[in-house]
């Protein structure tokens, strides 16, 4: 008698430092997601941590096994993020892999979707799921936000910041993740605009308060965009989103006058300020 098909396993890795004040919120998302036609491990991976993420982490190990999931906490004390998601590709035992940042919020539906999505094929694949910009406090970012969801790139399907996922002939495009800025457009660039598909089912991502760490955040994401077209010009070919010129510019500055001066306004900025070395955190 032949045996039972061994069910897809999907490897969830979230890279975590110093995220106690977020991290919870992911996790009891993540652990309230929809079942998934196959097996899901969830590693977090703690990277130099100095607050309570590690405990935080541990206190869902119960919660992830409640639903059927298994969850290993991983505690490094080295730091950085490449690093951290490398740790956690050697110890995933699921052939598809999610990527997820520890300030995300998923939606129920996500990984159900983006697991079918994953599995529909044996062709490379990369998912994500429908961002949504989380609401802000200050009046600045959310004018900025508004405006930025606007733009060719937020529209455009699966861009995948925050949340990506490939199927294990994706995750073979590319072997350990390269010490880069830019881990999310990196792995996007990896594939043609054909393979990247979009869900949609939502998710959350926060954007940072304030106009100066706009500025911080924005520098370091056009510093991410020119690390890449740099070492990896070729994979340029596959953004496959429209360009941004100044007509189109005019027609949204109408639709969100005060977003796009604050967009504006962060822009000139970054290119008037002196450029840092130093990292800066996605809010």
């Amino acid at each position: 008698m032949a045996s039972a098909p061994e069910r897809p396993r999907l490897t969830i890795i979230v890279p975590a430092n110093n995220e106690e004040a977020y991290l919870a919120s992911c996790l009891r998302a993540l652990m309230a997601s929809e079942p998934a036609a196959g097996e899901v491990q969830v590693l977090v991976v703690a990277n130099a941590c100095t607050d309570n993420t590690v405990e935080v982490a541990r206190a869902f190990e119960s919660d992830a096994s409640r639903i059927g999931w298994t969850m290993q906490v991983i505690d490094l004390a080295q730091p950085g993020k490449l690093n951290a998601l490398n740790v956690g590709d050697d110890m995933a035992t699921g052939e598809l892999r999610v990527y997820l940042d520890a300030d995300v919020l998923v939606s129920p539906p996500l990984v159900r979707m983006v697991f079918a999505e994953l599995t529909a094929t044996s062709s490379p694949r990369y998912a994500s799921g429908t961002p949504r910009i989380s609401p802000a406090k200050s009046l600045v970012t959310r004018a900025y936000a508004r405006f930025w969801q606007m733009l060719p790139f937020a529209r455009s399907e699966a861009p995948g910041f925050g949340f990506f996922a490939v199927n294990a002939a994706g995750r073979a495009r590319w072997g350990r993740f390269p010490n880069i800025i830019s881990d999310d457009t990196y792995v996007r660039l990896l594939f043609a605009p054909h393979e990247r598909k979009g869900v949609q089912a939502t998710y959350e991502w926060p954007m940072v308060e304030g106009f100066n760490r706009l500025v911080r955040v924005r520098r370091r994401q056009d510093q991410g965009v020119k690390e890449i077209v740099h070492k990896w010009p070729e994979l340029m070919r596959n953004e496959g989103k429209s360009a941004t010129g100044p007509g189109d510019l005019l027609l949204l500055a109408l639709k969100a006058p005060w977003g796009f001066l604050v967009y504006a306004a962060v822009g000139i900025a970054v290119r008037s300020r002196r450029a840092s070395d130093q990292w800066t955190r996605g809010r």
